[in-house]
């Protein structure tokens, strides 16, 4: 039930359809697609198209995308990674002979083939409604014509002022003025049109093909680059089988590795060795997430990749066996001190959609450039924003995850869909890099164990573990500090933090009264609409 006594929005109720995302132009115009006779595939597309525009540090076609699609609302739920590879002349060996030890960000190294436009074109194909050209016409308008700036992309994109100054194409689109643009300003980005515009015309082809391809290659080249056409010509994404865990007479849905989506699946099985107790933020149930998800990241860090090119311990990783035994190490009054070694990256910027359609299709849709504006590295002619998902390798040699040619990063954003009974109960995902995978199983646990509103649910304190060996936490400023003091008397480690931790979007449906109940990130600018 709502809890009136908090100052966050309520939650977004309608009986046709509804979406919901972290920008309000991106909410609306999966409304208008809605209204157009689009259906839920279309929605989350032209919104994600949009948000490339509108939200440039936050996500981009220079990304990668993952989906989950439940047609009709039924718990058959279908699975598409987008996640794109390195080029095929890329070695570990590459990095070893210039002394480097991890990827560094703003370089070519850092940019993986991206998947974005090979997994739009592909889902629009098969399960989209309407024409493609209508499906971007959205985005193609904000580009060409300009977008006002809202507060959380500003302060986004200011905080990136010196990555983008570094790279001359960037400054030039992102700084028109030396600077990022403030709040109210309106910003123009007539390149990235016609590369929809070319998209539309020739589909997948238009970027992965030709002068976008071309374009995008040639810049990387010139900085130092070993990507070619062909591996651009070659990207392709692919449907896989979802994983899944049982919590509380709900099956949780996740894309599987290499993305990270089992982890939070790990985290909810460790949670089910525990009684949802006392209120939903008491001490000693913050105390028992932060320990399981120390716990499931340390097995993240020493098993999730490429199931391509590694033998990734899926089964064995959400196996009730393991569960118990990482439940089993949880001391509720004290801290673990030692852990299995994992290094962490750091919060990354992503957007994440959900949007039920009057059919009740329900798509859970997640876009990626990783860190704000990626890479910081913009194609010249295209305007495409490079990510910098290849960071997510580790440079060590025997380590699954190890960079190697034409292989997937461990990944880090991940749409989730719940259903029980046969049917849809949500469609929900979490932003904000590694913390996604604990964010999932907090917002699953609090609304399924302790039956919160779904708003409230969202806009409580976050914490998550930090990087590194030691009991380290990172903590939102809202974090109450008699919360603080007892994880400190508990053997945490507070790192204080002035950035808001992730983001997340939930519709539900409501089968007996046949309505759809939604929530958007009040941490973002973000809101759920329907109709």
């Amino acid at each position: 039930m709502r809890n009136f006594e908090t100052p966050t929005r309520s939650i977004a109720v309608s009986a046709q359809a509804m979406a919901a995302t972290s920008h309000p132009s991106a909410t609306l115009t999966a409304i208008n697609i809605l209204q157009a006779a689009g259906n839920a595939m279309d929605a989350a597309i032209a919104a994600c198209a949009v948000q490339c525009v509108v939200e440039p540090g936050s996500t981009g076609i220079g990304g990668d995308c993952f989906a989950l699609y439940a047609p009709k609302g039924g718990a058959d739920v279908i699975a598409y990674n987008g996640s794109g590879r390195t080029p095929a002349a890329l070695t570990v060996d590459w990095f070893e002979e210039r002394g480097l030890t991890e990827v560094p960000r703003q370089s070519p190294s850092s940019v993986t083939i991206p998947g974005t436009i090979d997994a739009w074109t592909r889902l629009h194909a098969d399960h989209g409604r309407l024409p493609f050209a209508e499906v971007l016409a959205p985005a193609i308008a904000f580009a060409e014509n300009g977008y006002a700036i809202s507060p959380r992309v500003h302060r986004d994109w200011a905080k990136e002022e010196p990555l983008l100054a570094a790279d001359e194409v960037a400054a030039r689109i992102f700084l028109p003025q030396g600077r990022a643009p403030r709040i109210g300003e309106v910003h123009r980005q007539p390149e990235l049109a016609a590369t929809f515009r070319r998209i539309v015309a020739e589909g997948r082809d238009g970027f992965y093909r030709g002068p976008v391809a071309e374009d995008m290659v040639e810049r990387l080249r010139a900085l130092g680059g070993l990507h070619t056409l062909e591996d651009f010509a070659a990207a392709k994404g692919e449907y896989v089988t979802p994983a899944t865990t049982d919590f509380r007479g709900y099956t949780i849905h996740e894309c599987p590795p290499n993305g990270q989506g089992i982890i939070a699946l790990m985290i909810l099985n460790i949670l089910s060795h525990f009684e949802a107790t006392g209120a939903p933020d008491a001490i000693d149930r913050i105390h028992i997430e932060i320990e399981a998800a120390r716990l499931a990241y340390a097995a993240r860090d020493t098993w999730l990749a490429d199931p391509a090119k590694a033998n990734v311990p899926v089964e064995e990783m959400l196996s009730d066996e393991l569960a118990s035994r990482l439940a089993g190490l949880i001391d509720v009054k004290r801290a673990i001190a030692d852990l299995p070694p994992f290094e962490l990256p750091r919060h990354r910027d992503t957007v994440y959609i959900s949007v039920v359609d009057s059919e009740r299709n329900s798509v859970s849709f997640i876009n990626s450039i990783f860190d704000s504006f990626g890479s910081g590295i913009v194609a010249p002619k295209s305007g495409v924003v490079l990510h910098n998902r290849g960071q997510s390798f580790s440079l060590k040699r025997g380590h699954l995850n190890m960079i190697a040619p034409e292989k997937r990063p461990l990944h880090t954003i991940i749409p989730g869909i719940v259903t029980r009974n046969g049917r849809t109960e949500m469609s929900f995902g979490v932003m904000g890099g590694y913390y996604q995978a604990m964010g999932h199983a907090h917002l699953i646990s609090k609304v399924l164990d302790y039956g919160m509103d779904m708003q409230d649910a969202i806009d409580l304190p976050r914490l998550v573990p930090a990087s590194g060996l030691a009991p380290k936490i990172e903590v939102e400023q809202t974090v109450p500090a008699a919360t603080i003091a007892e994880l400190q008397d508990r053997g945490f480690e507070i790192v204080p933090t002035e950035d808001p931790i992730g983001g997340a979007q939930l519709i539900r449906i409501d089968w007996e009264n046949g309505t759809l109940t939604g929530a958007s990130e009040s941490r973002k600018d973000g809101i759920a609409l329907g109709f």
